[in-house]
C-alpha cells in the first residue's frame, strides 16, 4: 500500500493523477534549513525525513511504501519558505519580481527494503510586479502556506513569463520523476 507523507491537497491531487490508490499520513516534520546547509541538500533532506517518518508510522503494514516530498523556492541561494504573514509574502514577491528563480522539489520513496529519491529543479521567471499587482495577489489569499508566497496553479500563473522544467514539480510533486520512482517499487507498470 502506498502512503503519501503530506497534508498538501495539491500533492494528493497530483499523486491521484497517476491512478494509484494511496493513504495520507499527517506528519509534523520540522522544515528548518541548517546553518550553512545548501538549498539543494536541505530540500533532499526534508523529503527523506518526511518519507522516513511516514515509514515509521506504518511499520506494521506489510508492503508499505511511503512517498515524501519537499518543494522550495530558491533565489540567490536563499530558500524562500512559507511566509508567516502578508508582510513577509509581499517582501518575497518583491524579491522575485522581474527575476528568474529556482524551484527545487525532492521526492523520496521508501519501503522496509528500499529507498530511492529524485530531485527536479525548475527555473521560473516572474514578470516585474507592481505594488498594485502584489496587493491584488495578496488579497487573493493564495500565497498562504506556499513556498515563495505563490501558487503557480492559481492566479499567479498570469505573472509567470517563462517556466523551464516541471509544472507539476513547481506545484509540489513532479509527476514524471514520481512515476519513475514508483515503477522502481513495482507500483506502476
Amino acid at each position: 500500500m502506498l502512503h503519501l507523507a503530506s497534508r498538501s491537497p495539491r500533492r494528493s491531487e497530483l499523486l491521484a493523477r497517476l491512478g494509484l490508490a494511496f493513504g495520507t499520513l499527517d506528519l509534523d516534520i520540522p522544515e528548518q534549513q541548517g546553518d550553512g546547509e545548501p538549498a539543494f541538500d536541505y530540500v533532499r533532506r526534508v523529503a527523506r525525513e518526511k518519507a522516513g517518518a511516514g515509514l515509521l508510522r506504518v511499520a506494521g503494514v506489510a508492503g508499505a511504501v511511503v512517498l515524501g516530498a519537499d518543494t522550495e523556492v530558491v533565489l540567490d541561494d536563499v530558500v524562500f519558505g512559507k511566509p508567516a504573514d502578508a508582510t513577509e509574502a509581499a517582501a518575497m514577491l518583491r524579491r522575485l519580481s522581474g527575476r528568474s528563480h529556482q524551484v527545487i522539489t525532492a521526492v523520496s520513496v521508501v519501503s522496509a527494503a528500499c529507498e530511492a529519491q529524485a530531485v527536479v529543479v525548475s527555473q521560473v521567471e516572474v514578470e516585474a510586479l507592481s505594488d498594485a499587482a502584489i496587493a491584488r495577489y495578496l488579497d487573493s489569499g493564495e500565497w498562504r502556506g506556499k513556498a515563495g508566497a505563490y501558487a503557480i496553479q492559481g492566479c499567479f500563473e498570469a505573472h509567470v513569463e517563462r517556466l523551464s522544467g516541471s509544472h507539476s514539480g513547481v506545484m509540489g510533486l513532479p509527476l514524471h520523476a514520481t512515476a519513475g520512482l514508483l515503477r522502481q517499487f513495482g507500483l506502476l507498470p
